[in-house]
């Protein structure tokens, strides 16, 4: 079996700068040439920076987006989206129109021998209780109803207010490596005391692969910087980076971020690419 992983791609609906759409760009592209590669996609969270699907209304502006994952699941690659810390309010929509499975906190597997978890990791990280706070309020069930009741228009607006995503903001790097040890705590923990092989995560925006004396932590990094993503085939997990020629490195990019999390963008449809990609390096 190949496993493709992918999290932490942070598709917004409402790019911000040239940085925003050119990391949509390129997570497209990936997309695009992931058709007919695999027998299962796993996006392990935070895919979108914000979702909701109304009864009757989903986000326009992530129809590309949806698209390439339509054409994915067309081609016989099963689809697993596990929430994250971004998207969460799933209702219907993925699993009744793209026929995707639909997990609230974890996914596991066996297969090729090897017994895999997957989740995104924002419940296991050690200096974050704000946070942890949020998460259990925001979830409730009344919360989740009450936000269905406004106006998309507004209701995106609030959403994006909320959301603490940017690969801007800024953390010390004390407490990203807090942030980080908690996760491979969790990692070592399930390889330890629940006999998993391999314990895929995302959320820490830090890409790697630690072996473990019984077995691997897999981290599958981010779109918002890395590009990264996890491959298993047959069992083995490889860490892969993806890249299109058109791509510019971010260093080139004239355009300045606008400070903090503001959000003053009017809603833009991403575009479909219509480059050649050069594949994985």
């Amino acid at each position: 079996m190949k496993i493709c992983v992918l999290s932490d791609i942070h598709f917004k609906y409402a790019p911000k700068d040239a940085f925003d759409r050119e990391n949509t760009t390129t997570a497209l592209a990936f997309l695009k040439q992931a058709v007919g590669k695999y027998d299962l996609m796993v996006l392990n969270g935070d895919i979108f920076d914000l979702w909701f699907d109304w009864k009757f209304t989903i986000i326009k502006q992530y129809f590309p987006v949806l698209h390439r994952l339509a054409s994915i699941r067309e081609h016989g690659c099963r689809i697993v989206l596990i929430s994250g810390n971004h998207d969460f309010w799933f209702n219907d929509f993925f699993r009744n129109y793209l026929d995707m499975k639909v997990y609230d906190d974890t996914f596991s597997l066996k297969a090729d021998g090897k017994k895999m978890l997957f989740t995104h990791g924002d419940l296991h990280t050690v200096n974050d209780l704000r946070y942890k706070f949020f998460r259990r309020l925001i979830r409730l069930k009344g919360s989740k109803t009450l936000f269905s009741l406004l106006h998309p228009d507004f209701a995106l607006r609030l959403g994006a207010r909320l959301s603490r995503s940017s690969r801007f903001r800024q953390m010390s790097s004390m407490l990203q490596s807090k942030k980080s040890a908690g996760l491979e705590g969790y990692a070592e923990y399930m390889v330890r005391k629940k006999d998993y092989d391999i314990v895929c995560l995302g959320h820490s925006h830090r890409p790697s692969i630690n072996v473990l004396p019984d077995g691997i932590y897999a981290n599958s990094g981010d779109w918002t910087r890395h590009h990264s993503y996890l491959e298993i085939t047959a069992g083995e997990v490889a860490l892969k980076h993806y890249h299109i020629k058109e791509t510019q490195d971010a260093a080139n990019i004239k355009e300045a971020r606008p400070a903090g999390d503001a959000f003053n963008a009017e809603p833009q449809p991403a575009e479909l690419p219509n480059h050649r990609s050069e594949g994985s390096r």
